[in-house]
């Protein structure tokens, strides 16, 4: 058989295996949509009113049923994407006169979708690499914050640096932060046995009463809002347009850690015994593997992405830290390290829906006068769906997958 021959079954079981991995994940949006389209139905009072008499006008339940989940989902996905004909017609001035702002406006809702995408990438990654190493981290919220605060030290507190040293600074710091955030719980499970699913809630609380001291403190910029002043303009990751635009280079920056990790757990040593220990602990230590020096290092790197989200928020969205800065991107990243199966790619493909679902929901909620509660309904649906993925196969009929080929081991008990 030729080398070409010996190449096509391979590419065919990849091309497989990727297809099988996202038919779940797929099907779990689909049906949280579906299910979210009941939600809207019956949280319609017209609605509910028009049922009440559907013996004597059904057709017109039947359409008002169709049409208030229709505008309901319109407007999530122009809030999420924006208007196609905006589109046009800002394009159609530009090359006619030259003007930006009409171009700039149409293409405002899918920057701001990228823009909230980009912090769940990051937060996602921080809880996949935990997972594939067989450890929860759920203090990715806290790591956002503490990355965030040293970010925003850094950024603002140091004057007269050229951008090419002070922006690399200032996100290194923001890194580090969360690093040593992460660490902490890591060193406490490898050298104590402390449960790091504890630990890293323990941190969470030390880490917002600490940013709650700093900001009503050391940190507070003059004035009464408990905010800390601006980071300067040397330290602010550039913006891809101007105002009203927020769509920055962190976004790019959070692609490229992504696609970092991916060749960190799957093409080198380091991660292939990360990998090992989350599998099987007693084999990798039996194979010479140290499962302290792991679990202290991937919750050093889990801590380290977390804050390098928060890092990114501030130095490219908002340029300050305030009470509640974290919208709960470190909890929902829970969620998307489920939905992305704690893969790298899935990690970003389930960020960037969170991202568009979570721009659209205003858009929703204006428009068509929906409550924004409903994205969070959809998303916890989506997330029960994926955790309980026999559910999905059950509904739609799938062949049940062997257990030997489940590959990714979430934890590894409360017992280790």
């Amino acid at each position: 058989m030729s080398e070409k021959n010996q190449q096509q079954p391979a590419k065919k079981g990849w091309l497989r295996q990727a297809r099988e991995a996202a038919l779940v994940p797929a099907l779990a949006v689909f049906t949280g949509l579906l299910i979210g389209a009941i939600v809207i139905v019956v949280s319609d009072a017209d609605v509910i009113a028009a049922y009440g008499n559907f013996f004597s006008n059904p057709l017109h339940a039947i359409g008002l049923t169709f049409s208030t989940v229709a505008t309901a989902y319109g407007a999530l996905f122009i809030g999420s994407f924006g208007s196609f004909d905006r589109l046009v017609e800002g394009l159609g001035i530009y090359f006619s006169t030259g003007e930006t702002r009409q171009l700039l406006r149409a293409i405002y809702p899918l920057t701001e979708s990228l823009v909230s995408s980009t912090p769940y990438i990051l937060t996602g990654l921080s809880v996949a690499i935990g997972f594939r190493a067989g450890l929860f981290n759920i203090g990715a919220e806290g790591q956002f914050f503490i990355g965030a605060l040293c970010s925003a030290y850094v950024g603002y507190s140091i004057s007269g640096l050229p951008a090419f040293i002070h922006l690399p600074l200032a996100l290194l710091a923001g890194a580090a932060g969360g690093a040593v955030w992460g660490a902490i719980p890591g060193y406490l499970k490898a050298r104590f046995g402390a449960h790091e699913v504890v630990n890293t809630i323990m941190m969470n609380w030390i880490a917002f009463r600490l940013s709650d001291w700093l900001l009503t403190g050391p940190m507070q910029a003059s004035g009464f809002r408990p905010v800390t002043p601006n980071v300067a303009i040397s330290a602010e990751l550039p913006r891809f347009f101007s105002d009203p635009i927020r769509l920055n280079w962190g976004f790019i920056l959070s692609l490229a850690i992504a696609g970092l990790v991916y060749w960190l757990l799957f093409k080198t040593t380091i991660g292939f015994e990360l990998r090992s220990v989350g599998n099987n602990p007693d084999g990798a230590k039996y194979a010479g593997m140290s499962i302290t020096r792991n679990i202290v290092l991937v919750m050093t790197l889990a801590g380290a992405l977390a804050g390098l989200a928060g890092t990114v928020q501030v130095l490219g969205v908002d340029r300050w830290v305030g009470q509640g800065f974290s919208a709960g991107y470190g909890f929902d990243s829970i969620a998307l390290a489920l939905l992305g199966k704690s893969h790298p790619l899935g990690v970003v493909l389930a960020a960037l829906l969170f991202g568009f679902l979570r721009s659209g929901a205003a858009r929703m909620q204006s428009m068509a006068d929906i409550p924004i509660d409903i994205i969070s309904v959809i998303q916890g649906l989506v997330i029960i769906f994926v955790a309980a993925p026999a559910i999905i196969r059950r509904i739609y009929r799938l062949k049940e997958k062997a257990a030997d080929e489940e590959s990714t081991v979430l934890t590894r008990g409360w017992g280790r």
